[in-house]
């Protein structure tokens, strides 16, 4: 049996430090829940580690389902998930828990950069020529995208604000460091201010 040939990490182009700033817009319209490792350091440098935004910490893989039992207790709030490749790719079964739930009100970022940045930049599986928003089609999605360059950020921020289905958008950024931002990593104070935001108490 022939063993397949590696392929190349391709070739993103994409500066994350804009990208997700610029993908996101008014990152207010949210209810955000992150994952892991770069992701949450994008949003912590975008929000300022904001009330609106739930941070992840020793839960790899579990943003996604996170992010769509908050989109079905909340159907009036919008939720959108944002995480990585290497998360994804952990629980890459909950793509098609949020297709047949369908809450309208969530929307999914991976910030895909073809490494596994929490353990080491090793390539990932995105980097060896995995498409996620084919993965994220075949789960169900109705409302997908891949952003590959600048020309393709202002049609995606509209598509996660879009409130008829859940949706799904792939940034392919540079395989680069985060913006250094410092993030509340304790859980407990997490959960409180997070609630509190949603709820208007503890």
């Amino acid at each position: 049996m022939a063993v397949p040939q590696q392929k190349l990490s391709p070739g993103y182009t994409l500066d994350r430090c804009d990208a997700v700033p610029r993908l996101l817009g008014t990152h207010e319209d949210f209810l955000i829940v992150t994952g892991l490792a770069g992701p949450s350091k994008d949003i912590a440098a975008l929000t300022g580690d904001g009330n609106h935004v739930f941070t992840m910490a020793g839960a790899m893989g579990a943003a996604t389902s996170m992010g769509l039992g908050l989109a079905l207790a909340q159907p009036s709030r919008r939720v959108l998930v944002v995480t990585g490749d290497g998360e994804l790719i952990m629980n890459v079964g909950s793509l098609a828990t949020v297709a047949v739930t369908a809450p309208a009100n969530f929307s999914m970022v991976c910030v895909d950069n073809g490494h596994y940045g929490e353990t080491g930049y090793q390539q990932s599986h995105t980097g060896l020529g995995v498409d996620l928003e084919q993965m994220a089609i075949g789960a169900g999605f109705r409302w997908t995208s891949t952003v590959r360059d600048e020309s393709e950020l202002a049609t995606a921020s509209d598509l996660i604000r879009r409130d008829d289905a859940p949706v799904f958008v792939c940034l392919q950024v540079r395989p680069t460091d985060p913006p250094k931002a410092k993030r509340d990593m304790y859980p407990a104070h997490c959960r409180l201010r997070f609630r509190r935001t949603l709820l208007g108490h503890d």
